[in-house]
């Protein structure tokens, strides 16, 4: 692994105790000639010291790891106002830990296993500064949100939002940044991050990984994007 000079990279600091488990998602994130992993790690702790050190793009964190497991290296790596964004890499077996993790400034989640494409544009979607659901961890985190805790009242939030901010909520689903919903839907980004402001605001939502949640369960998710 390089140290990651073009500038033009997206660099990730890669963290799980499985070996196999990094090999294939280092295999995977290896196909995509704009992002490259910069380190691994196999602890929490070992995780928020590469961040440190590397100051990459994204922290991939497995939730399950000895010590500071990966819900504990995200609260930190917040903590540390570092510009690192972290993807959560998960198993159905995780669904329990999804609520703490939203609180904790994860900006997405991939199954661990999952589609490479998937895994790919996750990574791509939080370093844009975007949040990120695979399409099979969307539906298992609203399944598991809708069914247990306080619900979100997901739904009934939508009501004062605009046609136009329904649109933007369902684009922030899929995955897009700013820059790309500008693109879409024909505006400039700084009209869209009015718009997000506005839906966060009207769901009563902290960040964009909840209001992609909400997206997905209110079935506003474009059929192609």
């Amino acid at each position: 692994m390089s140290g990651g000079e073009d500038a033009d990279m997206i660099r990730v600091v890669l963290a799980d105790d499985e070996p196999v488990v990094r090999m294939g998602v280092r295999a995977i994130l290896a196909a995509a000639d704009d992002i490259e992993v910069v380190a691994e790690a196999d602890t929490g702790r070992a995780a928020v010291d590469l961040v440190l050190a590397h100051r990459p793009h994204v922290a991939m964190l497995d939730i399950r790891m000895p010590g500071l497991n990966g819900l504990d290296a995200a609260a930190e790596i917040r903590r540390l106002d570092t510009a690192t964004a972290v993807l959560i890499l998960t198993t159905f077996a995780d669904d329990s830990y999804v609520s703490r993790a939203l609180t904790e400034g994860a900006s997405g989640f991939v199954l661990k296993t999952g589609d490479p494409h998937d895994i790919i544009a996750g990574v791509r979607a939080v370093a844009a500064g975007a949040a990120y659901l695979s399409p099979v961890v969307a539906k298992r985190v609203v399944d598991h949100l809708s069914g247990s805790g306080p619900r979100l009242r997901m739904t009934e939030r939508l009501t004062g939002l605009t046609d136009r901010e329904r649109e933007v909520l369902g684009l922030i689903g899929t995955g897009m940044s700013n820059a790309e919903i500008a693109e879409r839907i024909h505006v400039v980004e700084g009209t869209v991050k009015v718009y997000v402001s506005t839906i966060l605001k009207q769901l009563d939502v902290r960040n964009r990984v909840q209001a992609a949640i909400i997206a997905h369960e209110a079935g506003l998710i474009p059929p192609a994007v």
